[in-house]
């Protein structure tokens, strides 16, 4: 394998480019209204294919919709504008009904569905594990007794498939495979079990897994990071053209729709949960370009970077308010640094844009748009509220635990496992009963059922409910019952601050994400057919000359190629 040892000339070279000399990046965004970034010209493609490129950069945009891609494409000037100039999938799909962070970024460079990679959730229930808590987070080990779902030990254990960049690495031990995100479950369900390195951000840095140092690049954007933060940051320019949605939305008891931003020196947490979050990103990124090396010889590498702050913003804010506006243009501007670093370098990339969720608005928002039916949760759906009713309808109480585990939205429903089989079969039926009168319902599914559908491989808009609910569905991890909310009905019985829209329905503003590929001299091409986000992997392969056995995918390979030439025949 290659030298993972830092390279001190290119390091230095690495930090004047991502920080510039004075401060560190994330405190200076550039101006609303900047002009478009140099894109290099597109040269057509010969009748041969080109040579595969040294680098997959493979970037993922948390909880990016492609209603959000669609609203803000014609603002991009830097970045996205330089990917539209590739291959425009606008309708990717994330296939499957539970459409959260884990499973999506599950799929992104596996090539299957959650059903294959076993990420059916971020999070979901073990009633039987002989620890007090019993959920269990998707990228943690619960073996490790020091483990627990809010403070994990993160592992890749979960992930049932490998990577590309697990797959090449078994090919050829020297290429790298890289990745780097505010959330560490991106980071892990997109490298896999085969990692050179990994980073994601928690408390007032990036860490890594526990079993490994943080390398001086680490160090030093930590460092860099540290001292932004604590200096603090006035609110984030707001872009001319973000008047329209710069408005207030009342959603009980406060306000969301003109948050620009301002950093308090010190706010660690604020730092994380707002747009500054992905240009630190990059920083990160731009420094392991340089410290690995990557892309530097003709091994092909991986370098995964998923940009959090969308879903962030999204969950605090919802996505029809000045702040997602300010976000779609940090992120562009950061997406621009990270290509402008890469072409600096010279290096040879291929890139690929998707995400692993849309999002919901704000019901009290998506009111007041013409959604009438928007709504919150019914409380009588959480956890709490079935066990309850259940519970008074079969006179069935348990010792320990509550009785159901899960509910509260689109997904698992799992039982206690102190029930007798009768007593499982009795709450089992009470409980679909009970999910099928509920108006907010739209769909319940028993694992039986489930078990018994073949997945299918059309086009994805297509797919019925209970064939979108069975490929994010796993028999060792999912629930006993599975039920679905009707359209508009958001996770969450109230607003709070921090928390006001989300995603996780079986519904297109949640499954519906854009795809992009871009390599220069690539011939700008827009393919309006609805696609997978699996077909991503397959995709990528072809282009690194990276054959496996059928049956390795669930997804197809895209030809992104313009004209005669075929991306996919090699």
């Amino acid at each position: 394998m290659r030298s993972l040892r830092l390279r001190n000339a290119l390091s230095t070279l690495a930090a004047v480019l991502a920080l510039g000399a004075a401060a560190p990046a994330f405190a200076q965004e550039a101006a609303p209204g900047a002009a478009p970034g140099a894109v290099p010209a597109a040269v057509p493609a010969s009748a041969a294919n080109p040579a595969p490129p040294r680098l997959i950069v493979a970037i993922s945009v948390d909880q990016y919709s492609s209603d959000l891609f669609q609203q803000y494409r014609e603002r991009y000037t830097k970045g996205l504008a330089r990917l539209l100039q590739g291959t425009v999938f606008p309708s990717g799909f994330q296939s499957h009904a539970a459409t959260e962070t884990c499973p999506g970024h599950s799929t992104l460079l596996t090539g299957v569905h959650p059903n294959r990679t076993g990420i059916i959730a971020n999070n979901w229930f073990v009633p039987g594990i002989g620890r007090a808590d019993k959920q269990v987070y998707c990228s943690e080990d619960e073996t490790n007794p020091r483990s627990n779902s809010e403070d994990s030990v993160i592992s890749p254990a979960h992930l049932k498939a490998p990577t590309l960049g697990d797959l090449l690495k078994k090919k050829n031990p020297a290429s790298l495979n890289v990745a780097v995100s505010a959330k560490d479950r991106a980071v892990v369900m997109m490298s896999g079990h085969t990692a050179d390195a990994a980073y994601w951000f928690k408390g007032k840095g990036f860490i890594s897994f526990e079993d490994r140092k943080l390398s001086p690049a680490a160090i030093a954007q930590n460092q860099a990071l540290a001292a932004g933060v604590n200096a603090g940051a006035a609110a984030l320019p707001v872009p001319g053209w973000c008047g329209e949605v710069d408005r207030a939305t009342d959603v009980g008891g406060f306000t969301i729709g003109t948050y620009r931003f301002p950093l308090k020196g010190g706010d660690f947490k604020g730092f994380s949960n707002s747009p500054r979050m992905d240009v630190a990103t990059t920083e990160m990124a731009v420094r392991l370009l340089d410290e690995l090396p990557l892309g530097r010889d003709a091994v092909p590498d991986v370098l995964s970077v998923s940009y959090s702050a969308t879903d962030k913003v999204g969950h605090a804010y919802g996505n029809e308010g000045v702040e997602m506006c300010i976000q779609m243009n940090v992120l562009d501007q950061t997406i621009g640094t990270l290509l402008d670093a890469l072409d600096a370098r010279g290096i040879d990339y291929e890139v690929v844009l998707s995400a692993d969720h849309g999002g919901a608005d704000a019901p009290e928002r998506m009111r007041l748009q013409g959604v009438p039916d928007a709504a919150r949760l019914d409380p009588s759906l959480t956890d709490e509220g079935l066990s309850a009713s259940v519970g008074k309808a079969t006179g069935i109480t348990v010792k320990s635990g509550p009785l159901l585990y899960g509910a509260g939205g689109s997904g698992d429903i799992w039982l206690n496992a102190g029930l007798t089989p009768k007593q499982r079969k009795r709450v089992i039926a009470e409980l679909v009963a009970q999910l099928k009168a509920n108006p907010q319902v739209s769909g319940v599914y028993t694992a039986d059922e489930l078990k018994a559908v073949k997945i299918p491989s059309g086009h994805p808009q297509d797919w019925t409910e209970i064939e979108r609910t069975a490929a994010s569905f796993d028999p060792e991890r999912s629930g006993e019952v599975l039920m679905m909310t009707r359209r508009a009905v958001v996770p969450g019985t109230k607003a709070v601050p921090g928390y006001t829209a989300t995603h996780g329905s079986p519904w297109d503003y949640d499954r519906r994400v854009p795809m992009l590929f871009w390599r220069k001299g690539q011939v700008r091409m827009e393919q309006a057919q609805p696609v997978e986000t699996v077909d991503i992997a397959p995709t990528l392969a072809a282009l690194v000359g990276l054959s496996e056995p059928a049956g390795t995918w669930d997804g197809r390979c895209l030809d992104i190629y313009a004209g005669e030439s075929d991306s996919c025949a090699r």
